[in-house]
């Protein structure tokens, strides 16, 4: 039976349907950690360990302990232990591991118990509270180690990898940003006029004529990037996305006011946005003017404040940027409840950060 021409005024329009894509991922972090006197070592009593220094993955500090004559009493000294400690406050940390004795003849046969490029059934190793442990209480037979290619000069290597697991909102759904159309005249007239910043100097017929860089050439003259240059040159590693050549050539368009590079640079830089690297995209977008980049930053970072947190790009934020901490403030609190990746959660973050606090919101007693 046909509907009647009434119920079919009266329908509600529908609606065009909203889609968003969580990414679950790790940030990676290794360090070595080196034995020195392991014979001196041994005998300081089973359950008894030597630590190595903090470092910092994720946002959290780890440590590796090695105990010389192991950590079960039953084993009786016949293994050596080595764990992985978290060593700052943190609840539920779920995590990858990797520990490798090193194999020091140069034959490259390290002894490795990884999590990486494995399945893993029951899914990444949850770390309860500060002080949780992951590692082998048998992790190598003590009389083979000591007559082993791995111990050289009384000294023993072993380098940890720790994946910490976060999960953000895909970044594709960041809007892109629009670059105006060419005004090439302009640019190419500001900067002959402008001798400031000019690097090297064309004589002809007797006459100066100061001009730009490499890094600006192809721009000026075509109005357009070279797209294989910035792809070679872009990295989403936080570290050393401002040695990338898309910040350099930010960094120009701002001092010589080129509107149209300054938006093909915020172009280029927002498709690079994600957790490890949004910190530092976000203090170039502040440093360089390029509004429209900084805002789809502040953004990504309120969307995903909890995933930003445990990032080591967040801690260069606070030591080197605070006005931009109190902007990211202000933009979660902006946020609706259903725009954070950990819905409540982001608040309660966010209400920890203006505080200063950690986020793990407690403090565990360390185990011994």
């Amino acid at each position: 039976m046909s509907e009647s021409p009434e119920k079919t005024r009266n329908r509600s329009p529908l609606v065009s349907p909203t889609s968003s894509r969580s990414v679950t991922e790790t940030i990676n972090g290794s360090h070595r950690f080196v034995i020195q006197g392991y014979s001196l070592a041994k005998g300081m009593g089973i359950g008894k360990h030597i630590a190595s220094d903090d470092f910092m993955v994720g946002g959290y500090k780890w440590a590796i302990y090695f105990y010389p004559d192991g950590k079960n009493p039953e084993d009786n000294s016949t293994y050596v232990s080595v764990f992985i400690a978290l060593a700052s406050e943190g609840t539920d940390v779920r995590a990858l591991f990797e520990l490798t004795l090193v194999d020091q003849s140069g034959k490259g046969k390290h002894k490795v118990h990884s999590h990486f490029d494995r399945s893993l059934e029951s899914g990444p190793y949850t770390l309860k509270y500060r002080g949780s442990m992951w590692g082998y209480k048998r992790f190598f037979r003590r009389a083979m180690l000591e007559t082993s290619d791995y111990l050289k000069d009384d000294c023993l290597k072993i380098n940890c990898t720790v994946g910490v697991v976060v999960s953000a909102i895909d970044c594709s759904r960041l809007p892109s940003i629009q670059v105006p159309d060419s005004d090439i005249g302009s640019h190419i007239g500001t900067l002959l006029e402008n001798m400031e910043g000019s690097d090297i100097i064309f004589n002809v017929s007797g006459e100066n004529f100061h001009a730009h860089k490499l890094a600006m050439l192809h721009f000026i003259y075509r109005d357009a990037l070279v797209e294989d240059d910035l792809i070679a040159s872009s990295s989403c590693s936080a570290p050393s996305i401002t040695d990338t050549l898309t910040a350099k050539l930010l960094a120009a368009a701002d001092r010589y006011d080129l509107d149209r590079l300054r938006r093909l640079c915020e172009s280029r830089l927002c498709k690079d946005i994600s957790v490890n690297s949004v910190t530092h995209i976000l203090a170039l977008a502040d440093r360089y003017n390029a509004a429209e980049l900084k805002a789809v930053c502040l953004r990504f970072a309120a969307e995903n404040l909890a995933a930003v947190m445990r990032s080591d790009g967040f801690e260069y934020l606070k030591e080197n940027y605070p006005a931009l901490q109190s902007e990211l403030l202000k933009t979660v609190a902006g946020c609706d409840d259903d725009c954070s990746s950990g819905g409540g959660k982001s608040r309660s973050v966010w209400a920890q950060l203006s505080d200063g606090g950690d986020t793990s919101g407690r403090r565990v007693r360390q185990r011994t």
